[in-house]
């Protein structure tokens, strides 16, 4: 038997103090009304949902063979009464059936992509919920599913600029 092998002189140092945890912040924490007016009918926590919902749609169905979408959206939202899982699978087709933004849905398109980033002493985090990148472009996408649409971008709610500002 020989002597034991020579451990590098690391092994032989405390360790170092953990590092200290950051706030973490969501670009949806930022303050700020997120509604315009006319978004009327639903509670948050149901206006929520839905929102949740469709977005669960956008996120699955592009990779998904248009006449099989019905079935698909049974398996995405099992647990959603048929005739809104009708209604939000209409909604949702109307957007994805959109010339206008078929980019954000073409094959290599990114969907859920996580971003972090440390701002001074806060960490941000969020989710992009579409991103494409091309070689001249960078375009990320966030989905809202707000009943009334601002007719210019100055109409949006505060809380909605400042997390695509965020982004």
């Amino acid at each position: 038997a020989g002597d034991p092998a020579a451990l590098p002189e690391v092994f032989s140092r405390p360790a170092p103090a953990p590092a200290t945890t950051q706030k973490t912040l969501s670009p949806s924490d930022l303050g700020g009304a997120k509604a315009l007016p006319g978004d009327s009918g639903l509670d948050e926590e149901l206006a929520k949902l839905r929102g949740t919902r469709i977005h669960l749609l956008l996120e699955h169905l592009p990779d998904v063979a248009r006449r099989d979408w019905p079935v698909a959206a049974l398996h995405i939202l099992p647990d959603t009464p048929d005739t809104e899982r009708e209604s939000l699978l209409a909604e949702a087709t109307k957007v994805l059936s959109n010339p206008d933004l078929a980019d954000i849905f073409a094959p290599g398109t990114l969907a859920e992509v996580a971003v972090t980033a440390d701002l001074g002493e806060t960490r941000m985090h969020g989710i992009i919920d579409r991103l494409l990148i091309t070689e001249n472009l960078v375009l990320a996408v966030d989905f809202k599913s707000n009943a009334t649409v601002p007719g210019v971008a100055g109409a949006c709610p505060e809380g909605v600029l400042r997390q695509m500002g965020a982004y």
